[in-house]
């Protein structure tokens, strides 16, 4: 088990990392690099040789090699991201950058997304070194930048560049996953991430006759942008359950004692009461409007205009996906992916999922784990490039009446001390025997 020390560094590592801004906006300014140095220098203090690599400069990943104890086992990769989505001190209740630990609780951008999993990794890692514990399989260890944007200065980098760095690896792990999920009526629940929905950031451009805003145009592309806007917001996507949803959805309601009736979703969730909210998500592809750029003068019509659109697709229903933003743009307007990922499945009877939930229960006996497909992406998709399957498992248990999504890029983001520990414990449970 993760000495006493692993759960004071935890802490420790945490609170330092989210002193260090490595907000990323977006465009290419983020600075991961006094981060990566701060990731190098701890796993170097465990004994492990990391290299540091940058596609642009301070856009810095870290990847080190700990070789486990079965050497015919398969490479295990555990990855966390370093970047984090800007924040507003002025909104926020302690300086989002401060790290401050107040009342039990680390403060600032990144104590959920994800600098409390870097610093898991890295207590448990060190916590080895004292101990002489190790791994049964290897384990690559990979911290990246890039996440909250396109990926392509990290984990994209990694994957099309260095593949020789991820050798032998199968399987991987990072965030989002196996934290406490509340349902209201003292049940404590852990969703374990066995796949994501596909990335589909679309670009629509609307064109037509520019001219003065006094005259009649039936070729105003501001107008034929608004209608496709317009649809594209209102559309109904039809359910499509995944594997992994169907998985979910079937042990939630076993958990609850309701029939899995899978050919009505739609009341099935409503039985579920809080718990839907770990799937309903993720059972329809999904599109929100969320950009609009169009004109310059109020009595000029624009030649164009311009949206952007947020799309997620299932896996297996990309096809579908185009197919229906075809329709819905409708003439006049088109639209392209200015990026765009895969969806990813990970299976839930495999001997890594059931080490998951065994590490998950162990520590957390009244817990309910279940396997939940994610919204949204991380870097495990572009690991999927070298036939790396991703799971999401970053643990924490969590008092009741936090809000661990509502916690993702919002204000006030915070993680509980206790919640750390929780976490060093599991996951060194997990990758000890994983």
């Amino acid at each position: 088990m993760a000495d006493e020390q692993a759960l004071d560094e935890v802490v420790r590592f945490t609170s330092d990392l989210i002193r260090i801004d490595t907000t990323n906006r977006g465009g290419g300014d983020c600075q991961e690099r006094p981060a990566a140095e701060y990731a190098a220098a701890a796993l170097a203090g465990a004994g492990l040789e990391p290299v540091m690599l940058e596609r642009a400069k301070g856009r810095t990943n870290v990847v080190a090699r700990l070789e486990g104890t079965d050497p015919s086992a398969d490479a295990l990769l555990v990855h966390g991201h370093l970047d984090v989505v800007p924040a507003e001190a002025a909104d926020w209740s302690v300086h989002p950058f401060s790290g401050e630990v107040r009342d039990g609780v680390v403060w600032g951008r990144g104590a959920v997304d994800m600098k409390n999993m870097d610093a898991m990794i890295l207590a448990v890692v060190r916590s080895w070194a004292r101990t002489g514990a190790r791994p049964r399989r290897d384990l690559v260890i990979a911290f990246t930048a890039d996440e909250e944007a396109s990926a392509e200065d990290g984990s994209g980098f990694l994957a099309d560049r260095h593949p020789e760095l991820f050798e032998g690896c199968t399987e991987g792990v990072s965030e989002s996953g196996a934290f406490t999920f509340h349902d209201g009526t003292g049940r404590e629940i852990y969703p374990i991430a066995a796949g994501e929905r596909g990335t589909a950031w679309m670009k629509l451009t609307a064109r037509g006759r520019a001219g003065h805003g006094s005259k009649v145009n039936r070729e105003n592309a501001v107008t034929r942008l608004a209608a496709a806007v317009a649809r594209i917001g209102a559309h109904e996507w039809p359910l499509r359950l995944t594997p992994t949803v169907r998985a979910a959805l079937t042990e939630l309601a076993a958990l609850y004692g309701v029939e899995p009736d899978l050919e009505d979703v739609d009341a099935l969730l409503t039985k579920l009461g809080p718990a839907a909210k770990l799937v309903e998500a993720t059972v329809r592809n999904s599109t929100n409007p969320t950009m609009l750029e169009a004109g310059y003068k109020v009595n000029v019509i624009p030649g164009d205009a311009v949206a952007h659109v947020d799309g997620r697709f299932l896996a297996g229903a990309e096809d579908e996906f185009r197919a229906t933003m075809d329709e819905l743009t409708g003439p006049g307007v088109d639209w392209e992916f200015f990026h765009r990922e895969v969806a990813l499945q990970a299976p839930v009877d495999s001997p890594t999922y059931a080490r998951m939930r065994a590490a998950v229960e162990e520590f957390a006996p009244g817990g309910h784990v279940v396997p939940y497909c994610m919204s949204g992406g991380t870097d495990a998709k572009q690991f999927s490039r070298l036939g790396i399957t991703g799971y999401g498992f970053a643990p924490l248990r969590l008092p009741e009446g936090l809000d661990y999504q509502a916690l993702f890029h919002g204000v006030d983001e915070r993680v509980p001390v206790e919640a750390l520990h929780f976490g060093v414990r599991v996951l060194d449970r997990f990758l000890r025997t994983a």
